[in-house]
């Protein structure tokens, strides 16, 4: 066997809840038995590319239908020791979950800048699915309210390379001071797990039809305060992993009778997702749109899109300057700029740390205004610090699509781009000198500091990975 390759079996159905079965041979009836057979077979392997890092060799992979980004993967490879998963080439995302592309082509307006709000982002999917999507000058706030899950989302986003987004961590009812302030909001809420199943078994001995209603509250409660944060016409899109109506059908309900309208989609019948109605089959309104397993390549998931038809009054601030960041230097701001492509598409601060930040010019006064309306945020690209004359560049920068191209930079082999992520530092046979970045197959995966034969790895300590990579090079 290929080392590289791993598999997952599927779901031994022994563990199966009797009433979760007993839920489902209700909703599915005759199409029971191969959901269950479905849950037995192996998850399938899907990854999204990032269009701005497009290396990644796509030949022979099957593409998924809803995803022009998406595909499948034969099997599921280590992905922590491909060097192009960790350079933000790819984002490894259940294919059903990347039916949020199609929902947003049909119901936004993607040529137009847009305030974009991810309420529950982490790990990152979805962030990274709609920062691949919006137009380049759009604002994205990834929001995730548990904060021991938002460094992951920071780093996935790193990853892709982007600098129109905040990363903040506020619970859904505490942002009273962006009502009326975003075009789209994406609730990718907690939910009970169910369509998760096959792939995470953990889901399956935690799912209790007790844990299923505390899940729909939750959500409702999610819905409540993500509603006034919508300006009108402004649209909303649920989704969860699972399948049972008192986490979907019961909240999309909530939704149409709080001031939203149900917006239908038009997916080709060849997709297999099927069209769920509320009440009489022949008669119901449609109220979103579930994948099984047994019916497509994916795990259970469900989505549904709004329209805001009633107004909520936006709330003014009147910001002038940033709480904690100050203007850079002249002198330093010249010698910053030059790290950059387009400098002059950025402005340039400071942090009281020392900490020197680039800001789109385009978001420039909507970041003042969420500096003063949010409190746990980060925002603008992280481009490093000045230590004396020498200007130490950050991670981020390195990742960044922002980043000057013209930068020198050096290519690695596979072996030595999976050193570097060990945080080895690595000897070639010719002298390097001053700041390079660590690249492979065109990629950049860091910084190194030529010293002579030898290099510095200046990988983030939390970046670098433990694994044996002997047998994968």
């Amino acid at each position: 066997m290929n080392p590289l390759n791993t598999s997952k079996a599927g779901l031994p159905l022994a563990g199966l809840p009797p009433a979760f079965q007993a839920q489902m041979q209700a909703q599915l009836v005759t199409e029971f038995p191969d959901f269950k057979t479905a849950l037995t077979e192996p998850t399938p392997v899907s990854i999204r590319l990032n269009p701005r890092k497009n290396v990644y060799d796509t030949t022979g992979l099957a593409s998924v239908p809803w995803c022009p980004l998406g595909f499948y993967l034969p099997q599921r490879p280590n992905f922590t020791l491909d060097p192009l998963f960790q350079a933000g080439a790819y984002y490894v995302q259940e294919a059903s979950s990347m039916l949020l592309h199609e929902a947003l082509q049909q119901t936004a307006n993607l040529s137009r800048p847009l305030r974009v709000l991810d309420l529950c982002a982490a790990p990152g999917g979805k962030s990274t699915l709609l920062a691949s999507v919006l137009h380049p000058d759009s604002l994205l706030v990834c929001n995730e309210v548990i904060r021991s899950r938002v460094s992951v989302l920071r780093e996935n986003l790193d990853k892709w390379g982007c600098s129109n987004v905040v990363v903040s961590s506020h619970d859904s009812e505490d942002m009273p001071n962006l009502t009326g302030f975003f075009d789209v909001v994406v609730v990718d809420a907690p939910c009970s797990g169910e369509g998760l199943f096959r792939k995470d078994p953990d889901a399956m001995e935690e799912w209790s039809e007790a844990n299923v209603q505390l899940c729909s509250a939750r959500q409702k409660r999610i819905l409540a305060a993500a509603a006034p944060l919508l300006d009108k016409d402004g649209i909303l899109i649920y989704s969860t992993c699972t399948y049972n109506d008192t986490e979907n059908a019961e909240n999309v309900g909530y939704l149409t009778e709080n001031g939203f309208r149900n917006i239908p989609l038009i997916l080709p019948s060849e997709w297999n997702v099927v069209e769920r109605q509320a009440g009489d089959p022949e008669t119901g309104e449609a109220v979103g749109y579930q994948c099984y397993p047994h019916r497509l390549r994916g795990e259970g998931f469900f989505i549904s899109v709004f329209k805001k038809t009633s107004f909520t009054a936006p709330v003014k601030l009147d910001a002038r300057t940033f709480r904690s960041i100050r203007a850079l230097r002249p002198r330093d701001t010249a010698s910053a700029a030059k790290w950059l492509q387009n400098p002059a598409d950025f402005s340039f601060w400071e942090k009281p740390n020392g900490d020197v930040m680039a800001l789109p010019k385009a978001l420039e006064k909507t970041f003042l205004f969420l500096d003063s309306a949010i409190h746990n945020k980060g925002f603008g690209l992280e481009m490093g610090q000045f230590k004396g004359q020498d200007f130490i560049p950050s991670h981020a920068l390195a990742l960044s699509t922002a980043v000057n191209q013209s930068l020198p930079g050096i290519e690695l082999s596979k072996e030595n781009a999976l050193r570097y992520f060990k945080k080895e530092n690595l000897v070639f046979d010719e002298p390097l000198k001053g700041w390079l970045l660590a690249q492979y197959k065109g990629l950049n995966l860091g910084w190194v500091k030529g010293v002579g034969n030898r290099v510095n790895n200046y990988l983030p300590k939390d970046w670098r990975i433990r694994m044996d990579i002997k047998e994968y090079v």
